[in-house]
């Protein structure tokens, strides 16, 4: 079991771009507080392995004290065998307040995963985010001086009317603050997001081809000529800093996820938890508040090769050997034979992988792939 992730459906506003489960009402905190207490009760059995991550999420994690946060930490050791080794915490930069930070020292939480999305003031406007560029600058600076080194900050680009000089300089204010992990995500107009109907009413245009292409490339020089590695599409580290927990999202660990919306993996069962606070509080009691998938073994391939070609690792044959019958690796081999001539997909030291300038291009590569 590589971790447990916690996932805290409230926000203090909903931000136009997020597909995520949250609601913009405390109304619940206190109930789905006890209610997650409960569930992680309720599901110690499903987890034999020590726990070495935990990673609270959301929605807005901070919308809880540090307190309650610890409690939170307290029960999962005192319920699950742990050897935890990595505990982040989303935070937004309105709610890092001196207050916060020094009462987030005194918890055992050793990393923070800090919303920044801009520095740009118009872009966060757009967005409906409620902190300044200013002031997100200054939250990284407050909790490096209160002591948290491990700190991740998030990016977006693709924003409509941005220009790449804009990108450029929010990616080099975010290098300059020296955090050692950066996830820079290229902004996706989700149908139900306030941005996907903006879109689809013609308010707001998606970006073009082009201008994605160059913004992605201003993202690989600055962060490759900063000594980042880039092992995820979206997600660069400096040594010893990647994300533990999320990489077991990739290389196929099963997690537990806790709350309402929160998906877990066992290796064959997908399972995720009703996406509304009031049906989860209902039904958490009966056992009727999640659905699950029994993986087929077609199903356990594509999702190998959908998480392994999005590291730059990649896919390793000895791995796909050892789980998957004979038949389909040589359908693989078959398939992936042009893209291996166009240099989209590369075959070298046992794994097959997407060099990471063609990330950006992945989902179609990985899409013709699969078998179906």
């Amino acid at each position: 079991m590589a971790g447990i992730y916690i996932h805290i459906p409230f926000c203090r506003t909903k931000c136009r771009y997020c597909d995520f489960y949250s609601v913009a009402s405390p109304v619940l905190k206190e109930p789905i507080l006890e209610a997650l207490h409960r569930e992680l009760a309720l599901r110690r059995g499903e987890v034999r392995e020590p726990v070495r991550t935990l990673y609270i999420g959301g929605g807005t994690p901070t919308i809880y004290s540090p307190g309650e946060i610890q409690g939170l930490i307290d029960r999962v050791v005192a319920l699950y065998p742990t050897e935890l080794d990595e505990i982040t915490v989303e935070a937004n930069p309105d709610d890092l307040t001196d207050t916060m930070l020094a009462q987030l020292r005194q918890t055992a939480v050793n990393r923070l995963s800090i919303g920044i999305q801009s520095f740009d003031d118009a872009a966060l406007r757009l967005f409906n985010r409620r902190h300044t560029g200013q002031q997100g600058w200054e939250a990284v600076r407050r909790a490096q001086e209160y002591g948290f080194e491990n700190l991740s900050i998030d990016l977006i680009y693709g924003i409509p009317g941005a220009s790449d000089e804009q990108w450029e300089s929010d990616l080099r204010q975010a290098l300059a603050l020296g955090v050692p992990h950066l996830s820079a995500y290229h902004l996706t107009l989700e149908p139900r997001t306030t941005l996907g109907r903006w879109a689809a009413q013609g308010k707001i245009a998606p970006v073009s081809e082009e201008v994605s292409e160059r913004q992605y490339e201003i993202l690989e020089r600055l962060t490759g000529e900063a000594g980042y590695l880039h092992y995820e599409i979206s997600n660069f580290a400096r040594p010893g800093y990647r994300a533990r927990h999320n990489s077991s999202y990739w290389d196929g660990t099963p997690y537990l996820g806790i709350g309402p919306a929160a998906h877990s993996f066992d290796g064959h069962v997908r399972r995720w938890n009703t996406a509304d606070n009031r049906d989860y509080l209902n039904e958490l009691s009966s056992g009727g508040y999640f659905e699950k998938e029994q993986l087929s073994i077609l199903d356990r391939f594509n999702e190998t090769l959908m998480t392994r070609l999005r590291t730059a690792e990649g896919l390793r044959w000895e791995e796909l050997e050892r789980a998957f019958p004979a038949e389909m690796i040589q359908a693989l081999r078959r398939s992936a034979a042009r893209y291996l001539a166009s240099g989209l997909l590369v075959d070298e030291g046992g794994a097959l992988r997407i060099p990471s300038a063609f990330f950006l291009r992945s989902d179609a590569v990985i899409a013709d792939l699969f078998m179906i």
